[in-house]
């Protein structure tokens, strides 16, 4: 790991890889996974119900039509999908506009990517208006392109995210990391064909071929994420909700 960051002016290695680095944003590089679970049992406190801690690990990097349809079902509770997704942007919005913490190692492995001009993309399935929001805090500066979950047909567990993002950056999947910090999210790169380096923020997720697994950002820098591209290619996993290429949080 590195000591200290490069000189913003560092120029980038010729033939370097990767070629891309792929971002989530909720529980990746913002802590935010506190603040969707607060929402949610706020929303559904209100509405009389009591969410448990198993629920949470069932709707934790989910998109949001999932989550809430999840919730609504295991409730019972008296609201249609479109009043409950509704009620919890605004309760999530609420906690944005008081501050988004980034996750440890997050500022300084985003700094270390520019300085070395690897091309950098933030793949979440948050709304547009939430990573609009979250960039505030996060630096926009630090991203080539910026992939939303209501801007696509299909979003995480889907591949269709990160083929996106990697399209948009011209570069091969198989050539990109992805860094994610849920199952959902894993699963959503996998199927595209990054090699992945999952965080793990609420629920555990265990190694696989293509998959490195740390407990911290502080742990990755440029370095190690050479490492992980420079073995035999990934494969791209079976879209794991079915359909061709393998949902949305607001």
């Amino acid at each position: 790991m590195t000591s200290s960051t490069p000189a913003l002016d560092t120029p980038r290695p010729v033939g370097s890889v990767p070629r891309a680095v792929l971002l989530d944003m909720d529980g990746t590089l913002v802590d935010t996974e506190d603040f969707w679970w607060d929402a949610e049992v706020e929303v559904f406190g209100a509405l009389g119900h009591v969410l448990a801690e198993e629920h949470r690990e069932v709707v934790v990097g989910g998109p949001m039509t999932r989550s809430a349809g999840y919730l609504i079902e295991v409730t019972g509770a008296d609201i249609t999908l479109d009043e409950v997704r509704d009620l919890l942007n605004a309760a999530f919005l609420r906690r944005l506009d008081q501050g988004v913490p980034l996750m440890p190692g997050a500022r300084r492995l985003l700094t270390e990517l520019a300085a070395h001009r690897v091309p950098t993309a933030l793949v979440s399935a948050s709304h547009r208006e939430v990573i609009d929001r979250t960039l505030r805090s996060l630096g926009a500066e630090f991203f080539a392109t910026t992939v939303a979950g209501d801007e696509l047909a299909r979003t995480k567990p889907h591949p269709d995210p990160y083929l996106t993002a990697a399209l948009r950056l011209g570069a091969e999947p198989a050539h990109c990391v992805a860094i994610e910090d849920t199952a959902t999210g894993v699963a959503s790169a996998e199927a595209a064909g990054c090699r992945v380096l999952a965080v793990p923020s609420v629920a555990a997720i265990p190694p696989a071929a293509g998959r490195t697994v740390v407990d911290s950002l502080e742990a990755v820098d440029l370095a190690f994420l050479r490492g992980l591209v420079t073995g035999p290619p990934a494969r791209p996993a079976p879209d794991p909700a079915g359909g061709g290429m393998a949902e949305t949080r607001p």
